[in-house]
């Protein structure tokens, strides 16, 4: 029974390190374990008939369902105390007179309601629950691109947002993705989405992304834009001194709520 619960306690720990950074090394997890390499290579092949990973040369990466896309109602229940983290720390860089994009996503919903105080600044946002957010808000512009309804983002996409869009300039982009990665960057499960979303980078003068640290090394269906293309991340206490580093090397800005 001993030799079981450690062994499955090791394979828990392996999960762990496997999701925090994305990939782990056989050599160093037998340093870390005191076990051989030959049973670290059995732990991985146990996991990956799991499908939990897939064994690579000298370790293993971890398995992301990129195509995956929830719906806003159950995304919701996600990390929901690090979004909100997230959130008001974001407001902090919103100031008097600011036209300021926002996209749709439940860390961004968490951002616009610590906003809901503030006076003189104009508010562009495709996510009709964004824009419902300042309905009896006199203090606060609103304008919505237009476009077609994405019912499980309650977002409005396509063509005709995108083409509208174009039209508006702003001082600051505030950005929730699925995946952000060091190689791949930002990304999500919808290629429409993307397609905005690049277009928002693309009219905006500072790009700010919120993503809570779960977000961090996955990657997902569809390419939004490369890191470096952004100025500034705010995440929570999960991301690693590893991860975070590696991020700034980029030249980007961390912010830890």
């Amino acid at each position: 029974m001993t030799n079981k619960k450690s062994t499955v306690e090791r394979r828990s720990l392996i999960i762990k390190e496997l999701n925090q950074k994305g990939k782990v090394n056989v050599n160093n997890l037998s340093e870390t374990f005191g076990v051989s390499e030959v049973t670290i290579r059995n732990d991985l092949a146990q996991l990956e008939k799991k499908n939990i990973l897939i064994r690579a040369r000298g370790g293993a990466l971890r398995v992301d369902p990129v195509g995956i896309d929830y719906d806003i109602s159950e995304k919701d229940k996600i990390n929901i105390k690090a979004k909100q983290s997230i959130g008001l720390k974001a407001a902090e860089y919103v100031n008097e007179g600011d036209t300021i994009m926002v996209d749709s996503g439940t860390t961004a919903m968490e951002f616009v309601r610590n906003i809901d105080k503030k006076a003189g600044i104009t508010v562009i946002t495709n996510a009709l629950n964004i824009a419902n957010q300042f309905y009896n808000n006199n203090e606060i512009n609103v304008i919505i691109p237009g476009g077609v309804l994405r019912n499980k983002s309650f977002s409005l996409i396509g063509t005709a947002a995108e083409k509208n869009l174009r039209s508006y300039f702003c001082d600051k982009l505030f950005l929730g993705v699925d995946g952000l990665d060091i190689e791949n960057g930002l990304s999500t499960p919808n290629i429409e989405e993307a397609h905005l979303n690049a277009t928002m980078i693309e009219m905006s003068n500072q790009i700010i992304v919120l993503a809570d640290s779960s977000k961090i090394g996955k990657r997902s269906l569809a390419f939004i834009c490369p890191l470096t293309k952004i100025h500034i991340l705010i995440t929570d206490e999960g991301i690693t001194n590893e991860q975070k580093k590696a991020i700034e090397s980029l030249g980007l800005k961390v912010v830890i709520a």
